[in-house]
């Protein structure tokens, strides 16, 4: 049976373009796998503990010299792996804040990585991680903060021992409704909002289709 792990990590609540974006994302793959099932985790709303010295400790000490509270701080990640590795398609909802990945994705991938031993390379294998990613404002080609996208970047190298291989979907100038200074991109941020829908909605046949 497959299985969907979705991932948010915004603090904007019902506000946020990642969230709507992974949100259509789940239902366009919950009507490709109707009978799949889904692992809900909001790292925006239910920040996991950053990776402290205990929990590193626990990741260089081995498993039979653990104390109660090594295996207490190795806990979290030994539950976020599992999670990954229960699923076919990981969707991850990241926002742009301060042109870098939010604190709670990075805290993310630590763990995973602290979790997954000497071979983290199992997490990738055979699984499909799709990035829903939002921008308040342009970051391509020709802009002036063209560079300054710090977590699309990012998260390919961050993740690169885990073999997870992220492909992005990204609706750009998602502030330009409410930010005046951004205004003039207001169709813009229409049109990337909509086309970051269409790809969305591409991405899995409905199981109707198929019969």
């Amino acid at each position: 049976m497959a299985h969907l792990l979705h991932l948010d990590s915004s603090i904007n609540g019902d506000r946020s373009v990642s969230r709507k974006l992974s949100a259509r994302a789940a239902q366009a793959w919950l009507a490709a796998h109707p009978d799949g099932t889904v692992t809900y985790r909001d790292l925006g709303a239910n920040p996991i503990p950053h990776l402290d010295p205990l929990a590193w400790e626990a990741r260089i000490t081995p498993a039979s010299e653990h104390t109660e509270d090594h295996r207490e701080a190795a806990r979290i990640g030994e539950e976020l792996a599992a999670e990954v590795l229960a699923a076919d398609t990981v969707l991850l909802g990241l926002p742009l804040y301060n042109y870098g990945a939010p604190s709670s994705v990075k805290a993310w991938v630590d763990r995973l990585i602290a979790a997954a031993g000497d071979d983290p390379s199992v997490l990738g294998s055979g699984r499909e991680l799709l990035v829903l990613a939002s921008r308040g404002g342009g970051y391509g080609e020709g802009a002036p903060r063209h560079g300054w996208d710090h977590a699309e970047g990012w998260l390919p190298h961050g993740l690169s021992l885990t073999g997870l291989e992220p492909r992005f979907i990204t609706a750009e100038f998602t502030m330009a409704g409410v930010n005046p200074a951004l205004a003039e991109f207001r169709q813009h941020a229409e049109e990337s909002l909509a086309a970051a829908e269409r790809e969305i909605d591409a991405l899995w046949t409905p199981a109707a289709a198929t019969r």
